[in-house]
């Protein structure tokens, strides 16, 4: 059976697509919210970028899940997996298989803020795995976890290392409203990338064919055919870096010369300077200290702390106290 719920109003994308543009490009340093990467051409772009041999954080953890997820099951003996940010629920599969095989599963609950991908992969997941329950829920994860259904224990997956793109007072929100919203004994399961050598890093977020170059610069077709803005998308350079002080790796998009934009629906007229920068994503790296020190800070206790075979990521299970 599928059912899905929607927490989020018809003009939802459009109403917070203008809000994130008219503050973050009136700021004083211009910047975007990473998540205007994604419309159907940058959701193509990204699945592209997984399969680059310089972006190593999907295939490590997927080799991780592949090793652990019996395992998972078998800690957690979870009645109900829901995964954050859904997508495609891919990866999610690995876990779908762990914890049916256990014989604990009866529901699975996917959370994502489209309503077209969440109905597409609640149904191909439906489909192949029929005796579970799926209940998907249209919403953004920093505003509608006290929406998610489903028996316990509740197992929640926020897989990928998209906490990485959190800033560490957004990160700090983010698990304790997860917490807020878990009984004490039920699980969250973390991927985090790891701290490593910047060469690596840098290469991950920069690579040889250009796809996350055209990556970031999707961000301004995505306002240029929403908004009715005419940037010069060529005009803007991809720019990635190590911040060794953060421990993150930042993406901007750097003017290569003067341009004056226009954004008629936001009735907005915006100047760059040749050499200005347009930040639109940080992604923080870790060390298993600081994953420990935050989670714990936000009342939940580590349970398991695994790694692909290189150490690159890491995916952590953690119980609500």
């Amino acid at each position: 059976m599928t059912q899905i719920d929607v927490h989020l109003t018809p003009d939802y994308a459009a109403r917070t697509l203008r809000e994130d543009v008219r503050a973050g490009l009136t700021a004083d340093a211009k910047w975007l919210p990473p998540k205007w990467f994604y419309d159907a051409r940058g959701s193509e772009l990204f699945e592209e970028i997984t399969r680059l041999p310089e972006y190593y954080p999907t295939r490590a953890e997927r080799e991780i899940l592949q090793a652990r997820s019996r395992e998972i099951a078998q800690l957690t003996k979870a009645h109900t997996l829901v995964e954050l940010g859904s997508g495609s629920s891919e990866k999610t599969r690995l876990l779908l298989d762990g914890l049916r095989d256990h014989g604990t599963l009866t529901t699975f609950v996917p959370l994502d803020v489209s309503e077209s991908a969440l109905r597409e992969a609640s149904d191909a997941i439906n489909a192949d795995y029929p005796t579970i329950d799926v209940h998907g829920v249209v919403g953004d994860f920093t505003a509608h976890l006290d929406k998610l259904p489903g028996d316990s224990p509740r197992l929640v997956a926020f897989l990928g290392g998209t906490i990485g793109n959190l800033l560490p007072a957004e990160r700090a929100t983010f698990y304790r409203s997860i917490r807020d919203v878990l009984e004490p004994g039920e699980w969250l399961l973390l991927g985090t990338d790891l701290v490593k050598d910047p060469a690596t890093l840098v290469a991950a977020y920069d690579d040889s064919q250009g796809v996350t170059a055209e990556f970031n610069r999707n961000v301004l077709r995505v306002i240029n055919r929403q908004l009715g803005a005419d940037f010069d998308v060529e005009a803007f350079e991809h720019v990635a870096r190590w911040d060794p002080d953060n421990e993150w790796i930042e993406m901007r998009l750097r003017a290569t010369s003067p341009q004056r934009v226009l954004i008629p629906e936001v009735h907005l007229e915006i100047d760059f300077a040749a050499g200005e920068e347009l930040h639109t994503e940080i992604s923080a790296k870790f060390r298993p200290e600081r994953v420990e020190a935050e989670l714990s800070t936000a009342n939940f206790t580590p349970t398991a702390w695994w790694t692909d075979p290189q150490a690159r990521f890491a995916l952590s299970l953690w119980q609500a106290t």
